[in-house]
């Protein structure tokens, strides 16, 4: 028997990277995996096909997480489908590489997309799901922060504060819809194995890998299953949580 047999999870942004190695995951542990993507339909199904091979049921299903209508069509084809849901992994989320100290750079367009996408987005499906997950007797939602959120660096000011503000967010959500349903956020440090940085200029991904071990007292980098096995922890178990951040980042918060 699997972790998450007879279980049903909504995974978002799991067409690749970190999303796809947690719908994986679950389906391995026996969930039923509703794989969101919004853009990547070829890479969606490809991720639902894993997660059969890997043991569970899947489904590709369409939402822009940063349009609520769409979000909700989605929460009700799973239920249609499924009958529940007992997880939500708000993984989505976008970045725009501008330098930090370039405040000129970061424009109206930047703000309102990635407020629209890793805060507004999280905080649609959260809503969506909840009168499900209640009705049903409980639920976990799982965020997915950054350590760009907790210390000043990251890809940009743009992108920190949107993550700043998604796990503050999981603290209300946490507080305000116990007891039945419990809200934790990951909070993943330098992942490899991701299309984060696809696309950046001057960008040397081996000296990226290289500095981000460096900067770890575990000396490594971390990878989409180390991401995927605390996803798991946090849906299966962890019933005494909630409100709480997760580091997988090799200890590098230590520094």
């Amino acid at each position: 028997m699997g972790q998450l047999d007879g279980k049903v999870a909504i995974v978002t942004g799991a067409a690749v990277g970190m999303g796809r190695a947690i719908a994986v995951a679950y389906g391995g542990e026996g969930a039923k995996v509703v794989v969101n993507y919004s853009k990547s339909e070829k890479e969606a199904e490809e991720t639902a096909a894993q997660v059969r091979a890997a043991g569970g049921e899947a489904v590709a299903i369409r939402a822009d997480v940063s349009k609520d209508g769409e979000v909700r069509a989605m929460v009700e084809q799973t239920i249609e489908r499924f009958g529940r849901i007992d997880v939500l992994v708000n993984n989505a989320g976008i970045t725009a590489h501008v330098p930090l100290p370039d405040l000129e750079a970061l424009d109206d367009e930047i703000w309102d997309r990635l407020y629209d996408v890793n805060v507004k987005g999280a905080f649609f499906c959260a809503r969506a799901v909840t009168e499900q997950m209640r009705k049903q007797g409980g639920g976990k939602i799982i965020n997915f922060g950054s350590v760009a959120g907790q210390r000043p660096f990251g890809s940009s000011i743009a992108y920190a504060t949107s993550k700043a503000a998604l796990m503050h967010m999981s603290r209300l959500l946490a507080k305000v819809l116990a007891p039945e349903i419990r809200v934790n956020c990951i909070v993943p440090g330098s992942i490899g194995d991701t299309r984060w940085n696809e696309g950046r200029k001057n960008f040397d991904p081996v000296a990226a890998a290289r500095a981000g071990a460096e900067s770890a007292p575990l000396k490594r980098q971390g990878t989409s299953a180390d991401v995927a096995e605390a996803a798991v922890y946090l849906a299966a178990g962890a019933d005494f949580l909630t409100g709480v951040e997760l580091n997988v980042d090799g200890g590098r918060q230590l520094n």
